[in-house]
């Protein structure tokens, strides 16, 4: 077997180098390589079909594969099945990042098939793989010598104590307060994901500086490791691009199209009807066009139809914003949606909140749960428990359309990755609840994971949880041409499709919180332009914010009636046995008489107790009883004590249920007493002092005389 070829990058912030490396693993492949960090290596191997699909589809025939192999961490997959299935929610977020920054880099008419895999096989805990899963892929196809704008890469940069740390480890991680992925060419931003703590929008602007200086290192390593393989491996592709000259060869199709269509759909767009009305003359309007042509000829060129009709509706959308300054709903660039919201609209759950803007709505819920309830992640690279997660739903019927449901999209998974991450470091690190939030989207024209953001602040704060700076989001979009840039806010569904960008950025009035950026073609977005971007987006969130606040001020002081209650407690880790019991007797009895559940779990030498149940009364009933078996007095406190027995050298009181003491007849008071019934009978409730153990006998000593005034001496 032939030796490897290799290409070393090395990294300027610490001692780790990037080994890019091809040529013995496989080989079958039109494009393969191993990219290794230390211990962490990653396979990501390219195949690009043999044949040509037919012009009848309209999109660039790309799938990225990611997955975790278990045994790179050392791990069985649990569960019945004991092989790796379907992907998890991390991986398909990961696919989803490598696929956002090389879907821009194809020609709109490349029409093979191309199928990216990337594998992990070996991982040390030394580096998280995603951000070396774009490195990786582009490298493949670089090797591969399938035609794209690249190389490309991408990068994930963290912020520790205003420290920047690129490709972190999971430790790291944890004690970040900005977390991005950034993916770019050598000349443009194409991709951003993370999420931060309320940072400025200098402080953002800078660690994109710093991400990308990086990435170009990674692409010119590519540059040097393909110059190193023999010219001659790549196969011949020919009519790579006859989506493109079919379209050419059409031309007076197209022609007939825009004769016909244009000033229809001009005078339509002007007259700025909503999206449902607007999407029913277009279709009137197309459909007229057919009815001129021979049944022949609509069946022969019907794709091409359907492309040159959205040609022409991009070109005038294009126009209108551009050099009418308007848009397809009448509005300004800057100008924000409509916007109407109502919280508690569904009396029966715990929160929630209806978000409407323009034709996008979120029905959004928050359900409050124990522990229990916590969304367990257990994968490769971690083992977790999350008490704040969203799950983000796009129905069909959102969008007027009809499709079969075969479970959660990655597109689902994705925006709702995307809202959790813009409000989980907002919720108070002490809340005791798991906390599901559910976003319903009933109405979609754009923007509805900015929709799902704004709908879940309100409806937290309609739950009660103590959120004091909620989150608002919004889309921005970009038109360009050779004269003029044109950054608009908020935006619908054909200008995020026609436009350059979508970039979606949310936050508190504090600061930004998430943020997520695709672009559609590789060049123009410089760094002036994103600080532009990032201002404008900072007015508009701001005016949303405002509207917010305008449904619901502040968070409710008080949960709902049909809300659960939690309290906590920590006990002393001896007693954790004594509260539950032989064979669980005791805690039960206590859920059973109290209406509650009780968990019990060690945490770093301690007892940490949680109760849940509904009726607040019947939850301090539980407290009490938990106390009364965990009692252990202290030094100095003074308790309420019964007496429950006299005797002649003093009297037995019982300062908790169950745990008594003798108050020896010298410490009831300062004078002698010849009689103690003289001063206590048994019944009676006295206050005692506790002054400790006595070292001999290992018993309580207490005292009922210290609480009183010494007499002074005669």
């Amino acid at each position: 077997m032939s030796d490897p070829v290799k290409e070393i990058i090395s990294l300027e912030e610490d001692d780790r180098t990037i080994v890019l490396e091809t040529g013995q693993l496989a080989r079958q492949a039109d494009g393969s390589v191993i990219v290794r960090t230390k211990n962490t290596m990653l396979l990501a191997t390219v195949v690009v079909s043999k044949e040509i699909i037919p012009n009848e589809i309209n999109f660039l025939p790309l799938t990225v594969d990611y997955r975790e192999k278990y045994s790179a961490g050392g791990k069985i997959p649990g569960g019945f099945i004991k092989r790796e299935g379907r992907p998890s929610d991390e991986e398909i977020l990961t696919m989803r990042l490598v696929d956002r920054v090389l879907r821009p880099t194809f020609s709109e008419f490349f029409r093979r098939e191309i199928q990216i895999m990337i594998s992990l096989l070996s991982y040390d805990r030394t580096v998280l793989p995603d951000g070396l899963a774009g490195l990786a892929a582009s490298t493949a196809l670089s090797i591969a010598g399938i035609p794209f704008e690249g190389p490309v890469s991408e990068i994930r940069i963290i912020r520790v104590n205003k420290k920047f740390i690129l490709n972190p480890n999971l430790d790291q991680l944890k004690e970040a307060d900005m977390d991005l992925i950034v993916g770019a060419s050598t000349n443009s931003i194409l991709m951003i994901e993370g999420e931060m703590k309320e940072i400025t929008e200098s402080e953002f602007l800078n660690a994109i500086t710093i991400a990308h200086k990086a990435i170009k290192n990674q692409i010119k390593a590519q540059i040097k490791l393909v110059e190193k393989l023999p010219k001659n491996r790549f196969f011949f592709i020919e009519n790579d691009f006859d989506m493109e000259n079919s379209l050419l060869e059409n031309e007076n199709l197209k022609k007939k199209l825009f004769s016909f269509s244009y000033e229809k759909i001009e005078k339509l767009y002007q007259s700025f009807l909503v999206k449902k009305m607007r999407s029913i003359q277009e279709r009137k309007i197309l459909n007229n066009f057919k009815k001129n042509l021979s049944l022949d000829e609509r069946e022969k060129n019907e794709i091409f139809i359907h492309q040159y009709y959205e040609e022409m509706k991009k070109k005038i959308i294009r126009h209108m914003i551009l050099k009418k300054g308007i848009r397809l709903d009448g509005r300004t660039n800057q100008q924000i949606r409509p916007i109407w919201s109502i919280v508690d609209y569904l009396p029966g759950v715990h929160g929630s909140a209806l978000f409407s803007r323009g034709d996008t709505q979120s029905l959004t819920t928050v359900t409050l749960g124990s522990s229990l309830d916590a969304n367990r992640i257990d994968n490769v690279i971690m083992e977790n428990q999350e008490k704040f997660y969203l799950h983000y739903n796009f129905p069909p019927f959102s969008t007027g359309e009809i499709r079969p449901i075969r479970g959660v999209t990655r597109r689902e998974v994705g925006h709702g990755n995307l809202a959790q991450r813009s409000l989980k470091n907002v919720i108070p690190p002490n809340n005791p609840y798991t906390i599901r939030v559910v976003s319903d989207i009933l109405e979609s024209n754009g923007s509805s994971s900015m929709a799902t953001v704004c709908a879940a602040s309100l409806a937290l704060m309609d739950a009660g949880i103590p959120i004091e700076n909620p989150v608002s989001g919004i889309s921005m979009g970009l038109f360009t041409d050779k004269e003029k840039k044109v950054i608009i806010s908020d935006i619908m569904g054909d200008e995020d499709s026609f436009g350059e960008i979508d970039f979606k950025i949310t936050g508190t009035k504090n600061g930004i919180t998430a943020c997520q950026m695709d672009v559609k073609k590789t060049q123009g977005l410089t760094y002036d332009l994103l600080n532009q971007i990032l201002n404008q987006a900072l007015k508009g969130r701001m005016f949303i914010l405002k509207k917010m606040r305008e449904t619901l001020p502040s968070y409710r002081k008080k949960l709902k009636p049909n809300a659960p209650k939690i309290y906590t407690l920590n006990i002393p880790k001896d007693f954790i046995g004594a509260v539950i019991g032989s064979g669980g007797k005791v805690i039960q009895e206590i859920q059973s008489d109290t209406e509650t559940s009780i968990l019990i779990e060690e945490k770093g030498g301690t007892g940490y107790i949680e109760i849940i149940g509904k009726d607040s009364n019947k939850i301090e009933k539980a407290i009490n009883r938990i106390k009364e078996i965990t009692f252990v007095p202290e030094i100095g406190k003074v308790y309420k004590a019964k007496v429950k027995s006299i005797k002649d050298f003093g009297a037995f009181v019982e300062i908790s249920k169950g745990i008594e003491g003798l108050l020896h007849i010298s410490e009831i008071r300062w004078k002698r007493l010849n009689n103690i019934k003289d001063e206590l009978h048994v019944g009676d409730i006295i206050d005692v002092k506790f002054m400790g153990i006595d070292d001999k006998n290992k018993k309580m000593k207490l005292s009922r005389k210290v609480l009183f005034p010494r007499p002074k001496k005669k």
